[in-house]
């Protein structure tokens, strides 16, 4: 009896199967999300374009801020158009190779969301601990080296992804039960042993999200006390004001994504995968979506360049 041929041990494309159990409401489940995919690009691109013409917003904090815009609207970019043509037009085939790079970004970007959280809170740590110091410590030289030690942080990181899902083997058929190729779920697909990639993708999550955590969580617990010990009422609704986008940009980020990454290792049998792929999905387009809202909703000088850029001069802030 021969063996299995290279081209089951390497499958030539995958079939990317949306929402399983929900295939009939598809449609349905499709205008949500694009829905929310406009409001992200159109929103996060705005963003990005008032930063860099607007003279008021030349500063670290909203340098981070278009860095994350950046890193949001290209994470949505590489999932959602892809999964709309699943749902509208059943285009599910997907390149093997397309596949991993599309897996590879994904992880990437996410962990660069993560990195640019943590690198905001640590601006508002210096704003509010060091306001004296905050334009000298923090130099444009100073926030590109971050933003791309950031970067290659994610990259080195999340490479070996690739080459652990491209050694499987294959030979279980080619339907992945989601809507984009995400680690786990492209390794499930192999007959042979991928431990490894289980035990690495744990490690790297933890490694990035404690880390990251911890930083943000020391950069408050500092805020918080700098903040409490300021004699005016004034000043400390102010300061508390400066981190409330922040906040949260965090909580929209990290309550999803915590969600996801549990229930994809521990939960399987307990929640439903239908809910878990649509919950995995908004973990990539609710931040996206949301992040320019909360900034634009609650950051005065964001509010006010908004209002210039639509009406001119026109009108006069006090």
């Amino acid at each position: 009896m021969s063996g299995p041929n290279s081209s089951s041990l390497s499958p030539g494309f995958f079939l990317l199967n949306g929402v399983p159990g929900l295939e009939a409401s598809h449609i349905w489940i499709s205008l949500p999300f694009c829905f929310m995919y406009i409001i992200a690009v159109v929103g996060n691109c705005g963003l990005m374009y008032l930063i860099s013409h607007e003279e008021a917003l030349h500063r670290p904090m909203y340098y981070f801020l278009a860095l994350l815009s950046f890193t949001d609207v290209t994470l949505c970019t590489t999932t959602v158009p892809n999964m709309l043509c699943i749902f509208w037009f059943n285009l599910k085939k997907i390149d093997f190779n397309a596949c991993l790079v599309q897996m590879f970004v994904v992880h990437t970007l996410t962990a660069m969301e993560s990195g640019v959280l943590m690198l905001m809170a640590l601006d508002r740590y210096v704003a509010i601990c060091y306001p004296l110091r905050y334009s000298t410590i923090l130099t444009n030289p100073v926030i590109a080296k971050a933003g791309l030690a950031t970067f290659l942080r994610s990259v080195m990181l999340i490479l070996p992804f690739t080459f652990l899902t491209k050694r499987l083997p294959y030979c279980l058929g080619n339907v992945i039960p989601h809507t984009y190729c995400d680690h786990m779920s492209v390794a499930k697909m192999s007959c042979g042993n991928f431990k490894v990639n289980a035990i690495y993708g744990l490690m790297v999550a933890l490694l990035i999200g404690v880390f990251d955590i911890c930083c943000i969580s020391v950069s408050y617990t500092m805020i918080l006390r700098a903040v409490v010990s300021l004699s005016s009422a004034d000043a400390r609704h102010k300061a508390f004001s400066t981190c409330s986008s922040h906040v949260c940009a965090i909580v929209i980020t990290y309550v999803p994504a915590f969600f996801t990454f549990f229930t994809h290792r521990f939960g399987g049998h307990i929640i439903p995968h239908h809910i878990h792929i649509i919950v995995a999905n908004l973990y990539l387009l609710l931040p996206p979506t949301m992040n320019p809202i909360v900034y634009g909703v609650k950051t005065k000088q964001i509010r006010e360049g908004v209002i210039k850029f639509l009406f001119g001069d026109k009108i006069v802030f006090t």
